[in-house]
């Protein structure tokens, strides 16, 4: 993972019946799909929702998880 922005937010949401990861840096910032933000991205494991791997990198680096 490259330098990481702190202090971003991240939600999951539903998209058909997978829930993907959705990241903004700012509140005034729409939310996005993770991939749109490759210098986070990095692989998840077979079965699991697109973006846990990045998400919990993303926890440890004092990013704010938002309920949906």
């Amino acid at each position: 993972m490259a330098e990481t922005f702190k202090n971003g937010q991240m939600l999951w949401k539903l998209e058909g019946s997978d829930r993907t990861l959705h990241l903004r840096h700012h509140d005034s910032e729409p939310w996005k799909p993770y991939e749109e933000f490759p210098q986070y991205v990095l692989p998840d494991p077979h079965g699991f929702s697109k973006g846990i791997t990045t998400f919990l990198a993303l926890r440890k680096n004092d990013w704010t998880a938002i309920k949906s």
